[in-house]
């Protein structure tokens, strides 16, 4: 049941209910509060059959790695680190209205190549159900790769 839907239960209650009908997940982690709390739940639920995958990239600002390193560290998840560079891909590097799509393309891309190597049943991302109201690119492309939202 997504967590959006009321059943009486309190949403974290819901929320872990979510996240302990899967086996196992990568958790692809921002350091942002909404992964931070997905990954915050998947670790407590799930243990060491839970991992986060931040990419570095020269686009990210070094404030954003050091979240994502600080927070996965206070978890105390497994987190792996995965070197990327979305401006080699054109289509990103053009700057069009829907970048997320290419930026999230690569990122999932990245997620579903790791998931399969460590064996995880899932990927999981932050995406919430505001996002769902926005123009949201990045959700197309996690589609088509089947991440799972756990807060939506």
């Amino acid at each position: 049941m997504p967590v959006s839907e009321t059943d009486g239960r309190p949403a974290l209650e819901r929320l872990r209910a979510v996240v302990a009908g899967v086996e196992s997940a990568l958790v692809a982690f921002s350091g942002g509060t909404d992964s931070t709390l997905v990954l915050r739940v998947a670790h407590d639920v799930l243990g060491d059959r839970c991992t986060a995958l931040t990419t570095r990239s020269p686009s990210t600002p070094a404030h954003d790695r050091q979240a994502a390193l600080e927070g996965a560290a206070a978890i105390g998840a497994r987190h792996l680190w995965i070197d990327t560079n979305e401006l080699d891909d054109p289509r990103y590097a053009a700057n069009p209205v829907n970048r997320c799509y290419f930026c999230k393309t690569n990122l999932f891309d990245i997620c579903e190549r790791e998931q399969r190597r460590l064996g995880l049943a899932v990927v999981m991302d932050g995406a919430n159900l505001d996002d769902l109201g926005d123009y949201r690119p990045g959700l197309e492309a996690a589609a088509r790769h089947a991440v799972r939202h756990p807060l939506v």
